[in-house]
C-alpha cells in the first residue's frame, strides 16, 4: 500500500476555483481501480491552504493516477498554474510492534 500526502497553497484569490476543482477530482480519482481512498482537507485557518490525502494500492496505481487524463485535466492543466506552492510526499504505514 501506498500514502501520499500533497500540500497545496493557492495564490491570492484563487483558493475558491482550486476548491471547485478538487472537489471534482476527488470524485474521478475515487473511480481509479488503484485508489483506495482521496480526501482533499481545506484549512479552516487558512483557506488557501489544501491537503491531499490519497491512499493506493501500490507505487503503480500511483503512477496510473498521475497519468489519467482526469489528472491531467484537473490538475496539470486547471489547479497547478493557481499554486503558489505544491509538495507531494509518499508515505508506507509504520505496522504496530508485534504484527
Amino acid at each position: 500500500m501506498l500514502i501520499v500526502i500533497a500540500q497545496y497553497v493557492t495564490k491570492p484569490g484563487a483558493a475558491e476555483e482550486v476548491a471547485r476543482v478538487l472537489r471534482r477530482h476527488v470524485a474521478d480519482s475515487q473511480t481509479e481501480p488503484g485508489c483506495l481512498e482521496f480526501t482533499v482537507h481545506q484549512s479552516t485557518d487558512s483557506p488557501e491552504r489544501f491537503v491531499l490525502y490519497e491512499r493506493y494500492t501500490g507505487e503503480d496505481a500511483f503512477e496510473a493516477h498521475r497519468t489519467s487524463p482526469h489528472f491531467a485535466a484537473n490538475i496539470e492543466q486547471q489547479v497547478i498554474p493557481l499554486l503558489a506552492e505544491r509538495t507531494f510526499s509518499r508515505y508506507a504505514i509504520l505496522p504496530p510492534l508485534g504484527t
